[in-house]
């Protein structure tokens, strides 16, 4: 796919599904692909294969390839696939060249989580890690510290279609924004549906969700809203959800893909837990918490249960 192409996809949804696990524990590909397809099947526009939301760091390499291969498959052509990357310069160069072969149309590279990672060395990894790729690159930037010059070097970077930008340093990109090449990267918030308004009201356009698993109708209509300049129906569409997004910041984002597989399974898929050090399941109260929320948001037309489920339910 071509980097303009990609930008374009950028300025949308960038979902990205869970991954299931069958009840050893090992990565479901056939479920996995479902999921995949469903999240395609409701429009959205750029589809991230084991992104953080699909555990990429409870993966092993081998994994992340069979996820990978299980989202291409699911989608169908239906919207571009964002073969996520990472680890060691290496290692990520590995797994893109791989992610071409499979048929991915572009990467996202986990930003580095080395505890000794200086800010404009992790630049670099990205830079030289886009030198090397075959396919468009969009590279995750979620740690502070980065000076105005470090990202607009990012951006400007030739094969880099965007920048996930997933920190809440607003003045950091109210400023790169302008400073960078105008057809450089695409900045996208990387922090979900909550922090869309703010950021495309410093110039960012896209945003990422792991809503789009349950109700990416909710998602399409922030995105409608905000491409629409319409600030007030996106503020009341995030209002809405709010409680759910609330829900998954509990024990410091560890429940964030919880919360999130707990849905999809309510909704009639059993994807499994989530790999530890991530919370593997809610307990009974947040459980119960969170099937109240989906029975309203159900009840209002937002999410869709599959038919065997609500068969359980109308005999029940």
């Amino acid at each position: 796919m071509s980097i303009a192409i990609m930008r374009k996809a950028l300025t949308g949804v960038s979902g990205v599904p869970v991954t299931a696990y069958d009840g050893k524990g090992e990565v479901e590909p056939r479920i996995t692909a479902q999921v995949y397809g469903r999240v395609a099947a409701a429009g959205i526009h750029n589809i991230v294969a084991a992104g953080n939301t699909g555990e990429f760091y409870a993966l092993t390499p081998q994994e992340i390839r069979i996820v990978h291969e299980a989202a291409v498959s699911g989608v169908d052509g239906r919207a571009p696939v964002t073969a996520a990357i990472g680890r060691s310069l290496r290692e990520a160069i590995g797994m893109a060249r791989d992610a071409a072969a499979i048929g991915a149309s572009a990467v996202m590279s986990h930003q580095p989580v080395d505890p000794f990672a200086a800010p404009s060395a992790q630049i670099d990894y990205f830079c030289n890690l886009a030198d090397a790729c075959a396919l468009p690159l969009i590279a995750y930037v979620r740690a502070d510290g980065f000076a105005v010059a470090d990202i607009v070097r990012l951006a400007n970077h030739g094969n880099i279609a965007g920048i996930k930008f997933a920190t809440t340093d607003l003045m950091l990109l109210s400023r790169a924004i302008p400073a960078a090449d105008p057809n450089g990267a695409l900045f996208v918030c990387g922090l979900a549906e909550s922090w869309a308004p703010t950021f495309t009201a410093a110039g960012a356009r896209g945003f990422t969700s792991g809503l789009v698993n349950i109700a990416p109708k909710l998602s399409l209509a922030v995105h409608d809203a905000l491409e629409n300049g319409d600030f007030g129906r996106a503020r009341a569409i995030v209002n809405k959800l709010e409680p759910f997004e609330r829900m998954r910041t509990k024990f410091r984002n560890g429940a964030n893909v919880t919360v999130v597989k707990e849905a999809v399974t309510y909704a009639g898929l059993d994807v499994g837990p989530v790999r530890v050090p991530g919370l593997p399941r809610l307990d009974q109260h947040d459980r119960e918490q969170l099937h109240r929320l989906l029975e309203g948001w159900e009840a209002d037309g937002d999410i869709r249960s599959d038919p065997g489920r609500q068969d359980a339910k109308a005999a029940g």
